[in-house]
């Protein structure tokens, strides 16, 4: 039987994100502990390190 996916707000995609960031457990540990496969935390990692840039852009322009 196939799962269902479940909905994440973006509040849980930041937490994880922030805390793959921080590298102080393993993406592995983190899937284990938040409930969500492994890649899906990378994704959210790079989703949050590319969009980082963005903050920092000058718009003065």
């Amino acid at each position: 039987m196939a799962k269902t996916r479940k909905p994440r707000n973006a509040d849980f995609k930041a937490r994880v994100a922030l805390a793959a960031v921080q590298e102080r457990m393993t993406v592995a540990e983190l899937a284990e502990r938040f409930g969500v496969h492994p890649s899906q935390i990378q994704t959210w990692k790079k989703g949050l390190v590319d969009g980082a840039v963005e903050l920092f852009r000058d718009r003065r322009s």
